[in-house]
């Protein structure tokens, strides 16, 4: 899942206030990994924080909810795992190191334990959290999860048909501009 903000007139979308002179909506889009179509799409004004929509959803129990920063919310994580994922400021412990493939661009895999506040707090279970260099691009990512029975280069590999929502942003963007 992700949004977009889309910039809009104020003066001719008077009710879309982003800002004093400015207009905006934002756009949430939940992407289906199955034919990677959006199994939902919410529009709401352009302030509406990004993780505001998700916490409304009642998501089946065997969902895999892949996201960026801005969906951080580790109380909501907490909520989503009763049910049956990155802040680089978070203070964690890690309990367990386990072996990498280096050569499948995994750099950490790691069972981890967040120690300080609010955190600590909203989140008292163990993550798994790894590290995946894009042998590509070369651009590093860290991914947390619940999800401890996958092989770590396939949580890698489910994080990045997410960017298919950005293309789908970009597709809307652009199009907006012509009519």
């Amino acid at each position: 899942m992700d949004s977009t903000t889309i910039h809009l007139c104020l003066s001719v979308f008077r009710w879309a206030i982003f800002h004093r002179a400015k207009g905006a909506i934002k756009v949430h889009v939940g992407l289906d990994h199955r034919g990677l179509l959006p199994s939902f799409v919410s529009i709401t004004d352009g302030k509406h924080h990004d993780v505001t929509v998700p916490r409304t959803l009642d998501l089946p129990a065997d969902s895999f909810v892949v996201m960026d920063r801005a969906y951080t919310d580790y109380e909501w994580f907490n909520t989503l795992i009763s049910r049956n994922p990155t802040d680089r400021n978070a203070k964690y412990r890690v309990i367990k190191r386990h072996d990498i493939l280096k050569s499948k661009g995994l750099s950490s895999d790691q069972t981890i334990i967040f120690t300080t506040g609010a955190k600590a707090a909203d989140c008292p279970f163990p993550l798994s959290r790894i590290g995946f260099r894009d042998m590509q691009t070369g651009e590093h990512f860290v991914f947390l999860t619940n999800i401890f029975r996958l092989a770590v280069k396939a949580i890698a590999d489910i994080y990045k048909p997410r960017w298919h929502i950005e293309l789908f942003f970009k597709c809307i963007k652009q199009n907006l501009r012509h009519l």
